[in-house]
């Protein structure tokens, strides 16, 4: 653990560079050679890229070859949610059928419901209930009356495996078996999922998945497309050029960057199990000291399963915005959602789709763990909130009423 007088609990939004991975990385940056060059020099800088392709393939349970390399989450997410996906099932010859409707899930990440490629009309909202989770019987009703109005037609949906804000996890599997049943494809971003529960993309049955490696102590600026099968091809690559990542993502390879994600991504792996039960104690400590503090304390998304690190709450009559700064001052790191929005605070689409009242939402506040979280960095969480609800008029004025 890394000693801190402050109470850094807003790993969704970044979790800190592993020491591991910052010495494999400062290995990297002193290899000389181009990953692409024929050399000696070349052929070690390869090698060190195909060793991390083989660990992130690992994490989530796929053939090292169907992992590209890209600068992040948000930039896979966008070249893969594209209509020029296609499906060349297994075959030499590509069934050129473009995708002309995108449904994605209405508490997606904003990197895909506003970072997607379709034209406004093809991309729709999939609904969520009360918990967070995806309307099966809305997937499987719009999937059915798109495919008997267009024979033929391909379908995309993109659901995350979980939530950024709220954990809330998907049931991704039976996704799959619907979308299987009317010929569409799956994608899912699993940014938040990977290196907090385990992941198979075979047994989820999506087509493809994304990730990113500053969510797991990697560094930031390195992400991951990652597919089930070699069988998908993409008629419009945003980046083309000298033929990297298969032709996937034209561009020198970011070594260092894909060594630290390697590296992360296999210790990650390697923590898994340990690390779920030790994020799931020490949630389900923060929550109970929150609901002991303030009963009329709302836990969102509780009903439903969750990763082990993240909690989304709020309490009746607080602010986030005000909450956040006190809670700052007091050495304190929380959010109120995505860490995407140029560090404004503003009212969660996530729990909008929910259904959650405005007045509540607006108080939301996300407590996300990671590999340096300790005991008593939760009990320092709870202090500070103790003071921020005791020092706080409206709070107060409740109280006596």
């Amino acid at each position: 653990m890394i000693a801190s007088a402050r109470a850094y609990l807003d790993h969704n939004a970044t979790t800190p560079v592993r020491p591991e991975v910052a010495q494999a990385m400062a290995r990297a940056l002193a290899m000389p050679g181009n990953p692409s060059s024929v050399h000696a020099e070349g052929r070690a800088a390869r090698a060190a890229v195909e060793r991390a392709r083989e660990q992130v393939a690992a994490l989530v349970g796929a053939k090292a070859t169907n992992v590209v390399f890209t600068s992040g989450g948000t930039e896979a997410n966008a070249t893969v949610l594209s209509p020029g996906l296609m499906d060349c099932d297994g075959g030499r010859d590509c069934v050129r059928t473009p995708a002309t409707l995108l449904l994605h899930g209405a508490t997606e990440h904003p990197c895909v419901r506003d970072g997607h490629r379709f034209p406004a009309h093809a991309a729709e909202t999939i609904p969520v209930d009360a918990d967070g989770l995806v309307d099966l019987a809305w997937l499987s009703a719009r999937l059915e009356r798109h495919m008997a109005e267009h024979p033929g037609a391909r379908v995309l949906v993109s659901l995350h495996l979980a939530n950024n804000e709220t954990g809330v996890i998907q049931p991704l599997a039976e996704v799959a078996a619907i979308t299987r049943r009317f010929g569409a494809l799956l994608h899912s971003d699993a940014v938040q999922a990977a290196g907090k529960i385990a992941i198979d993309i075979a047994a989820l049955g999506v087509d493809v998945l994304t990730v990113s490696a500053h969510k797991l102590g990697g560094p930031k600026g390195i992400g991951a497309i990652v597919f089930r099968t070699g069988a998908l091809e993409l008629a419009d690559k945003p980046l083309r050029g000298g033929g990297q990542e298969r032709g996937w993502r034209a561009g020198t390879e970011n070594l260092p960057g894909i060594v630290g994600f390697g590296t992360a991504a296999a210790i990650a792996n390697a923590a898994l199990a340990s690390e779920s039960g030790r994020f799931t104690a020490l949630r389900d400590r923060l929550e109970d000291g929150v609901l002991a503090l303030s009963p009329d304390t709302v836990i969102f998304g509780r009903a439903a399963p969750r990763l082990p690190n993240t909690s989304a709450f709020a309490t009746p009559g607080l602010t986030a915005e005000t909450t956040l700064i006190k809670l700052d001052l007091a050495g304190v790191a929380l959010s109120s959602g995505s860490a995407c929005s140029s560090g404004k605070v503003r009212r969660s689409h996530v729990l909008t789709a929910m259904g959650v009242d405005p007045a509540m939402s607006a108080g939301a506040l996300r407590a996300s763990l990671g590999w340096t979280t300790s005991e008593a960095e939760i009990e320092h969480v709870l202090a500070a909130y103790a003071k921020a609800l005791a020092n706080h008029p409206d709070r107060n004025a409740r109280a006596a009423a």
